[in-house]
């Protein structure tokens, strides 16, 4: 599929940091409870690390337990979903639809929430942009 942002590896490499790359391009996880973002509540947009497109509204974020950030719904028509059978398990894997990266997995058991999703995101995969104008937070 042709992206809206792309870039050759290169490119991406010297853009992002080491952890960032194999989230966001090599469709890794970062550790659970480690990200910056996983209990904010600040209020604002959640927007790619690797091409700042939005994603998520900060009112769509709950706590689920899970270790990284939980929404209930992505911002219409900005991520991709594709099925993702890795580690013999059988997934939907979260893309940003502006560039690829790989975000996380999104899966049917937002229970309590409006749509009954939860989108399960690395926190390194996001930049958030909190309302208050105070400037970008990384995660």
């Amino acid at each position: 599929m042709g992206y809206d942002v792309e870039k050759t590896d290169e490119q991406w490499r010297a853009e992002l940091s080491p952890t960032e790359y194999a989230v966001l391009r090599e469709a890794g996880t970062e550790r659970a409870f480690v990200g910056r973002l996983t209990d904010t509540e600040t209020v604002g947009v959640y927007r790619c690390k690797a091409c700042d497109a939005k994603l998520f509204e900060s009112e769509t974020k709950f706590h689920s337990g899970c270790g990284w950030p939980s929404f209930y719904q992505a911002v219409p028509d900005t991520v991709e979903e594709r099925e993702d059978t890795s580690h013999g398990m059988r997934r939907v894997e979260v893309l940003c639809r502006a560039c690829g990266s790989h975000l996380g997995h999104v899966f049917p058991d937002g229970y309590g929430t409006p749509t009954g999703d939860r989108y399960c995101i690395n926190s390194v995969s996001l930049t958030l942009e909190p309302a208050d104008g105070s400037g970008p937070v990384a995660g």
